[in-house]
């Protein structure tokens, strides 16, 4: 018929393909997984100039994760820091499957996890989480955190070390000549960018400092650049590698009411007793009094089991050092005592026992982990501290904070409180130091500082004594914290 419009076609053309977007991230991943498989083929047989540097990380590693833990090393390589580490469960994970075989064979014991880190749901929580020069490698280094982040528990520490730029040159001559694996672009963040991408990722970065002067293996000339001249500035500048120490950020709110032992030494305290049971108040979901009478020349144990009796409704009980010195008053109270938290509390009152519900709050909301009393913010009563106590105190809080890495303004304060789990912990790792504290505050002190814990200082009132006179003597205490001082340098700070 004329004039018909035709007819459409029953099918309509199809449509050429568009290609897919290229993905930049999976090619960038893919790239490093040959890369590193090649690297483990590379490394077969060959004595590498990283040798030293791996055995120096693994030593820093081992101060810093006690055996017996539970311990995850993403980017773990052949896994042998992972082993170095003596971990109880140990979970090695890489994206390499060439690396993943040899660790296996080299490692029988621990368990290896082919798995790309960005993805990883492994299902599990550990106490220590370890990236050893991975953030260099990653597409996204936040993204990676935040994996990390759900297999870590409250109490997990994450562990991270990652090239210093100031080497980019230097090593990248060592690849050229044969001497180091080659790698592909690096991401060479500094210590600040890795603590923002902490941040963000919901973790929270307790401390960071600088290892490694000298990677390679010189007995002599290695221990002394890489133990002790890291340390002074400005070599430690020049240092191979960045660490940072960091923990999962408190969630909001506070955690379930905590039982609470408040252990009180007691040499010569006998006028104190009864304010210590009228003034002490009621603590988290339950509070004990646990005295150890340190071989009195007044009447301080019986002013106790007199005190003891008219306040039944008090739990308290009195316990006879069997030692010498508040040290070993305060370990034997710890031995004694049943509560989640457990806090010192001098008997002589120059620290006010109403401020204690402070400590037990910043353990309870995650604020801190170790309470540490300072009574060097607020001023003092003129006669609760002589001036060369003062200026000695300060002095010693500069020295420890130094050797600590982390802020401490009062290291000779008696109010202290931690978590009896941790105190544990303490105990178990104590032969690292050994018994070598007369007062106790350095042995909870450095015993913290070495697991990670983050330090808290809660300002207090410093009073006059109203009863007795101190157990302190200025020279011959200040000798032995002199003595501390150079003790903790060389098992803290020149390891």
């Amino acid at each position: 018929m004329t004039g018909a419009a035709p007819e459409a076609p029953l099918l309509a053309p199809a449509a050429s393909p568009t290609p897919a977007a290229p993905d930049p991230a999976r090619a960038h991943r893919d790239a490093r997984r040959r890369h590193w498989d090649d690297v483990a083929r590379w490394r077969e047989g060959r004595r590498e100039w990283r040798r030293g540097y791996q055995e120096r990380l693994a030593a820093v590693y081992r101060f810093l994760v006690p055996p017996g833990r539970r311990v995850l090393e993403l980017g773990c390589g052949a896994g042998d820091l992972l082993a170095a580490l003596a971990p109880a469960v140990g979970v090695g994970v890489d994206f390499s499957g060439e690396m993943i075989r040899r660790a296996a064979r080299r490692h029988p014991r621990l368990r290896f996890v082919e798995a790309d880190a960005h993805e990883l749901d492994l299902g599990e929580r550990f106490d220590a989480i370890v990236l050893s020069d991975l953030v260099n490698e990653l597409w996204d280094v936040q993204a990676v955190l935040e994996r990390a982040l759900a297999h870590a528990t409250p109490r997990t520490r994450l562990i991270l070390n990652t090239y210093s730029r100031v080497w980019e040159l230097p090593l990248g001559l060592a690849r050229r000549l044969g001497l180091a694996s080659p790698v592909l672009g690096q991401n060479w963040l500094t210590a600040g960018d890795i603590a923002n991408m902490l941040d963000l990722a919901g973790f929270e970065p307790l401390r960071s400092w600088r290892e490694i002067l000298w990677p390679l293996r010189t007995p002599l000339v290695a221990a002394v650049l890489n133990r002790v001249a890291v340390r002074i500035w400005p070599l430690e500048h020049l240092a191979l590698t960045n660490f940072v120490l960091a923990r999962p950020k408190p969630r909001a709110g506070r955690l379930p009411r905590p039982r609470v032992s408040v252990v009180v030494p007691a040499r010569n305290e006998a006028g104190n007793v009864p304010a210590i049971f009228a003034r002490t108040p009621e603590l988290g979901g339950g509070t004990e009094l646990i005295f150890v009478e340190g071989h009195s020349r007044d009447d301080t144990a019986g002013a106790i089991e007199r005190a003891i009796a008219a306040h039944p409704e008090r739990p308290a009980r009195l316990f006879r050092q069997r030692g010498e010195g508040k040290g070993d008053a305060v370990r034997e109270g710890f031995e004694h005592a049943t509560g989640d938290i457990l806090l010192i509390l001098d008997a002589d009152l120059t620290v006010p026992p109403e401020l204690l519900p402070r400590f037990v709050e910043a353990l309870a909301t995650g604020t801190g982990e170790f309470a540490n009393g300072v009574r060097l913010v607020y001023p003092m009563e003129g006669r609760a501290m002589r001036l060369l106590n003062l200026a000695g105190n300060k002095l010693f809080t500069l020295a420890f904070t130094w050797l600590l890495g982390q802020r401490v303004k009062d290291t000779l304060c008696g109010t202290k409180a931690l978590w009896a789990e941790d105190y544990r912990l303490i105990v178990a790792n104590r032969s690292y130091f050994g018994d070598f504290d007369p007062f106790g505050d350095f042995d909870l002190l450095f015993g913290a500082a070495k697991l990670g814990l983050k330090i808290v200082d809660v300002p207090v009132r410093y009073g006059a004594r109203t009863y007795g006179t101190t157990n302190i003597r200025r020279f011959r205490h200040g000798w032995l914290l002199l003595e501390m001082v150079a003790y903790a340098a060389a098992r803290m700070k020149f390891v």
